[in-house]
């Protein structure tokens, strides 16, 4: 699929209808000097290329997608084999998923401050406190490791127009690593109490700085058709994310909401299609290292045509882009039955498997009840 090169250098005008398409997060970017991906989809962020940046001592690439521009930043790094990255202070928070190695990341609160180690391997997910340094090593000595790092960056450098601010910064927030319990211990379920809500409910959620593996790990419901979803969020941050998991041979409802989520497939095979109300629709092939964001109010459906369930970590934007509706007669508008799709996304995901020699597990009442509905379901 082609790529376009979405930021153009637009600068202020007296007329309003002018639109700013660079933002202060895409200088900066350039600025750097190592590639930068744009388009609607990364076909496998394991083998994307990257170019080497001086200042972190390592090969990397930021990943800016369409729907994220100006809110979310994404960057590819790779650890060198059996080396450590020069130590980073970074002024945000930060999540960061492992797309393939096994290392090591060392934070700490300030010079001469007790430090914490923890290990990491494929498909682990973890976040750095803002203001921390951080020290990430390749534990391998015979291939590098890749992350994905993801921040607001892009928003807070509309706020604050200065990259030097967010590095090396002085400032020292509270000290989470005083704390007693263990910062990096594995998350913990957080619920309300009530069974009912453990699975796909927002009064349930993973609470936690660690997760270990996003593939094997165990945190959805099996007696659930449809799929499940489950929330994840991080102690005294607003940055949060969710995990989806659907069967093969399914599909997800269409849905929309608002910019900056990035979505990256830790499993299966498949494709999403993406499309912008009344226009062409767009198909972005994934499998284990993809990543698309779905652009503001676009509507965005996923189908998996593997022989496995499928499953996708959504990384969120700051809250304030959601883009839900608030009320509830509103929300259907963002979502649409599979009775009153357009044909041609039944007819694709039936062609798909016929390809591959296999058949639709989709209910034949999915097409004929518009009530129907998986539980829990979630639009990514």
């Amino acid at each position: 699929m082609q790529e376009e090169k979405i930021a153009t250098k637009v600068y202020a005008s007296s007329n309003p209808d002018v639109e700013v398409k660079e933002y202060t997060y895409d200088l900066w970017m350039e600025s750097v000097g190592i590639p930068i991906h744009r388009g609607y989809h990364i076909e496998d962020l394991r083998t994307v290329e990257l170019g080497w940046w001086e200042e972190r001592q390592c090969n990397a690439a930021f990943i800016q997608l369409m729907g994220q521009e100006g809110i979310t930043s994404a960057m590819v790094m790779e650890i060198p084999a059996g080396k450590t990255l020069p130590p980073v202070r970074f002024a945000l928070d930060e999540v960061i998923y492992v797309l393939e190695g096994r290392g090591m990341t060392t934070i700490w609160a300030a010079d001469g401050a007790p430090k914490k180690t923890f290990e990491w391997q494929d498909r682990s997910l973890f976040q750095i406190p803002h203001n921390y340094f951080q020290q990430l090593g390749n534990m391998r000595g015979d291939k590098p490791a890749r992350v994905l790092r993801y921040s607001y960056l892009a928003l807070a450098m509309s706020l604050v127009a200065e990259p030097r601010f967010y590095f090396d910064n002085p400032f020292q927030a509270e000290d989470h690593l005083g704390r007693g319990g263990d910062l990096y211990s594995e998350a913990k379920l957080v619920t309300d109490g009530n069974p009912a809500h453990v699975w796909g409910g927002r009064s349930a959620y993973w609470l936690g700085n660690f997760f270990p593996d996003m593939q094997a790990w165990n945190i959805f419901s099996p007696n659930v058709k449809g799929g499940s979803s489950v929330y994840i969020m991080f102690p005294d941050s607003e940055m949060s994310c969710h995990m989806s998991v659907f069967p093969n041979r399914t599909y997800k409802k269409a849905g929309r909401h608002g910019p900056g989520r990035a979505l990256v497939i830790t499993g299966g095979e498949g494709y999403s299609v993406l499309w912008e109300e009344g226009k062409e629709k767009i198909v972005a092939p994934w499998h284990e290292g993809s990543m698309f964001v779905p652009p503001n109010r676009w509507f965005h459906q996923h189908f998996n045509v593997g022989a496995t369930p499928a499953r996708y970590l959504a990384l969120q934007p700051p809250r304030q882009f959601r883009g839900h509706a608030e009320k509830i007669e509103d929300r259907a508008k963002d979502e649409i039955e599979y009775c009153d799709e357009d044909p041609w996304i039944r007819r694709k995901f039936e062609e798909e498997l016929g390809k591959r020699g296999i058949t639709s597990l989709m209910p034949e009442e999915a097409y004929k009840v518009k009530t129907f509905d998986w539980h829990p379901r979630k639009s990514g």
